[in-house]
């Protein structure tokens, strides 16, 4: 298990327990209670979690881990999820991408997709996938302005409204913290919800791309009710019977 891994497996412990022994934390990672020591450590000097006598609680930003942190969970799920969805942009096209591991994996594959090498246009206000993609000749990026938050890279705040409201988008594909047929969309940010939901406002199609593991849960903000989504492009894990609700609430469910 790499250290990234690790970490992420005791942010993820943290936020389910809220606290945290090396011992348990040796046990369930099977590692020496050295490492978990130097873990939690370094995780404090980060100020991830904070450090107890003989173990660690958890900070209040545990329940949503910064985007390096992320990355590893359900890789293979993510860019099945990529693929599949990046097979909806067209040549030309005007594509709305908000901040996370789904639509990051996202953006790369659309960077590389050999039908789009005439090129199209990315809206995003995620940081880390303007940088990445910036180099590509054939894409256009354009950044919303906004306040960066460093747990998902993501520029929020009365600043992006400047540049949303003047863009249209012919799709937006759109990473959440939780999908739910009754509340819809929801992030854990209040300010990542509202730019979200002002992106998605401006585009003539509307894509969720999220594994399974989000759907059916509701997150703390709402983005936008079920009605406002076209398309979930998930994975195989989502059962039969959850993805007839959201067909039956009048989304189309792409499963990759």
């Amino acid at each position: 298990m790499s250290r990234y891994d690790r970490w992420n497996a005791i942010l993820e412990l943290l936020a389910q327990e809220g606290r945290l022994s090396v011992e348990d934390a040796a046990r369930a990672l099977d590692v020496s209670t050295a490492t978990i020591r130097r873990d939690f450590d370094q995780l404090a000097q980060q100020q991830m979690l904070m450090r107890t006598r003989g173990g660690a609680v958890a900070q209040s930003v545990s329940y949503d881990l910064p985007l390096r942190y992320k990355t590893a969970r359900h890789a293979d799920e993510k860019h099945r999820i990529a693929a599949a969805a990046a097979e909806l942009v067209r040549p030309g096209a005007v594509v709305g991408l908000n901040g996370g591991t789904t639509t990051s994996e996202l953006a790369r594959v659309l960077a590389t997709q050999a039908t789009l090498e005439s090129g199209f246009t990315i809206v995003t206000n995620a940081l880390n996938i303007a940088a990445e993609l910036v180099v590509r000749q054939h894409v256009k990026i354009v950044v919303t302005g906004g306040v960066a938050r460093p747990q998902s890279y993501e520029l929020i705040g009365p600043l992006a409204s400047g540049v949303l409201e003047r863009v249209t988008l012919d799709i937006a594909f759109l990473g959440v913290d939780g999908l739910d047929v009754e509340l819809g969309a929801s992030a854990h940010h209040e300010g990542e919800a509202d730019v979200n939901h002002l992106l998605i406002s401006r585009a003539a199609h509307v894509a969720v791309v999220a594994d399974s593991s989000k759907l059916g849960k509701r997150a703390f903000s709402r983005i936008c009710p079920i009605g406002e989504i076209d398309t979930l492009v998930t994975d195989e894990r989502l059962p039969e019977a959850e993805a007839a609700r959201f067909t039956e609430a009048g989304v189309k469910v792409i499963r990759a």
